[in-house]
């Protein structure tokens, strides 16, 4: 049992931190809403550049557009779908977790995993020739 305590403290720390790293914060105001929304919504003018970052007339449109709609009490995920249906998935500076756009979120995991078992195949194979 010794020999697992300290996999087993890794395995909680790193639970807990996820557990904290994606709980929803759901923004208070309309204000932090729409910076949210503002935030993750790419301009269709720059490249690389969110809306809530950029100055350029499209992008102050769109802020202009976000506020209003979160006024009318649009949720973030239906005012995202509507740029998404308007401009296509690019408009979205997080991709869908659904479908092939899936693979973005679960081709990191699946590395860091593979990673980790070689490292201990590759540890318990030194420490036993040693």
């Amino acid at each position: 049992m010794r020999r697992w305590a300290p996999w087993v403290a890794l395995v909680v720390v790193v639970a807990v931190a996820l557990v904290i790293g994606i709980r929803d914060r759901e923004p208070k105001t309309d204000a932090e809403r729409v910076q949210a929304i503002a935030e993750s919504v790419a301009c269709p003018a720059c490249s690389g550049q969110s809306v809530a970052s950029s100055d350029v007339a499209a992008s102050r449109n769109l802020r202009a557009d976000i506020e209003r709609r979160v006024a009318a009490g649009e949720g973030a995920d239906e005012i995202r779908a509507a740029y998404a249906a308007r401009f296509g998935d690019d408009i979205l500076l997080n991709p869908p977790r659904s479908g092939s756009a899936a693979l973005v979120w679960i081709i990191p995991v699946v590395v860091v995993v593979a990673a980790g078992a070689g490292l201990t195949l590759a540890f318990r194979r030194w420490r036993r020739d040693w």
